[in-house]
């Protein structure tokens, strides 16, 4: 019995000792990382920018407001660079690059600068299925198969409102793990064969939860409907028209002069661990899921022609924009491609819609618009795992503050 006990306090203390061990390890790894972490901005004020012209009168302190907002989150978080674009009406009347596109060569951003803006492009992709369903190609209550075959019937009936959405059930990517980052697919429907033969997670319309895939499905609906290749009907029918000419797919995996070199967070998925540069990744199967590179000035433009009536009827903006609604009741805090949330603003909740943009399952990008306030404010930084949403709402609020009342 001795023996039996002395044997069982030996693996015990073995036990101990090992899980004590990681713990040492881990807690020794967060301690190196941190003190060896460097500063990107040691000095906020500091922080480099290039602006293409200096805002109106009207607007000057408030930009001078979000510029001082932009450098303190810079070197408070750690971000290599970041643009920032604010539209109120239809006017751009802010625009600006801060800090680094390229960190080892020390290239600065600016406006112009391109940046990955991942799962924003989803409400491109809305805006893109709003033409054609004025144009009667399809209709929201399609079954998916009716536009893309190559998807099979499912447990449960499956519709193109549904997966628009994510109350369709469709299974996720992932996040940075996701397989179809190391593969290129020409067309949409090339992206389908990761998960389409998958089961759905509930049935459609009972729940709400996120998928990329859906707006890689919805992708191939729209190329089916428009007869013609997604990516030239999104040139043709959506960028051209809006003069976003700093827009296209992020299909190649050579850095082009005009965008920023891509980051990820080195530990704990934190910036201010510092950066490293991310890995090569193929967005092409993501199509209108992710793919697209981007301007905060372009976001601003695509925003302002939704809000304006430029791009699609007030209606229809209407219907993709509108929060959807569970059979409990509940709403989803989600349209067809947009997210639909309230905020402060000056001490008043604020409608926002608009949408993040993640890049590796890490925000980086965020596109929001206030209606009661007119403005647009995009951001886009060149690291994942970057508030951009907290920042964007800080800036509103600096114009908001600054002699721009909310709309009666």
């Amino acid at each position: 019995m001795a023996k039996s006990w002395n044997r069982i306090e030996t693996w015990l203390t073995l036990i101990v000792g090992g899980v004590g061990l990681v713990i040492l390890g881990v807690a020794g790894l967060w301690v190196y990382v941190s003190a060896t972490a460097t500063p990107l901005h040691p000095n906020a004020q500091d922080v480099p920018s290039v602006t293409q012209s200096a805002p109106s009168s009207k607007w000057g302190s408030a930009a001078d407001h979000g510029r001082q907002i932009v450098r303190a989150t810079l070197a408070e978080q750690n971000w290599p660079g970041l643009s920032v674009a604010v539209g109120v009406g239809s006017e751009i009347v802010w625009a600006e690059g801060f800090g680094f596109a390229d960190l080892e060569q020390r290239v600065k951003v600016e406006p112009q600068t391109r940046f990955r803006i991942g799962t924003a492009s989803t409400a491109l992709t809305s805006a893109a299925v709003g033409l054609l369903l004025e144009k009667g190609a399809l209709t929201l209550d399609d079954p998916v198969q009716k536009h893309v075959p190559e998807f099979p019937e499912k447990q449960w009936p499956v519709t193109l409102r549904q997966v628009m959405a994510h109350t369709a059930g469709l299974s996720s990517d992932g996040g940075d793990e996701g397989p179809m980052f190391g593969q290129h697919c020409d067309r949409p429907v090339d992206g389908l064969k990761e998960f389409a033969d998958r089961a759905l997670r509930f049935e459609p319309g009972t729940e709400f939860r996120n998928s990329d895939y859906g707006f890689i499905l919805m992708s191939a609906a729209i190329e089916a409907a428009a007869g013609e290749p997604f990516v030239i009907f999104m040139r043709k029918q959506v960028f051209e028209p809006l003069g976003m000419e700093s827009t296209a797919p992020d299909f190649a995996k050579d850095v082009a002069a005009d965008r920023a070199i891509s980051y990820f967070p080195r530990f704990a998925a934190d910036p201010r661990y510092g950066p490293d540069i991310m890995r090569d990744i193929d967005l092409s199967c993501y199509a209108g899921a992710s793919a697209f590179l981007s301007t905060p000035s372009d976001l601003v433009r695509f925003a302002q022609a939704i809000n304006n009536g430029k791009l699609l009827t007030p209606a229809t903006v209407q219907l993709l924009q509108t929060s959807q609604r569970l059979p409990s009741g509940q709403e989803t805090g989600y349209g067809l491609g947009w997210d639909v949330e309230t905020t402060d603003i000056a001490g008043k909740p604020a409608r926002v819609v608009g949408h993040d943009g993640e890049v590796l399952g890490g925000m980086a990008v965020s596109l929001q618009t206030f209606p009661e306030y007119g403005v647009v404010v995009a951001v886009a930084s060149n690291i994942s795992y970057a508030d951009t949403f907290t920042l964007s709402t800080k800036i509103v609020q600096a114009f908001a503050e600054r002699g721009n009342p909310p709309k009666e």
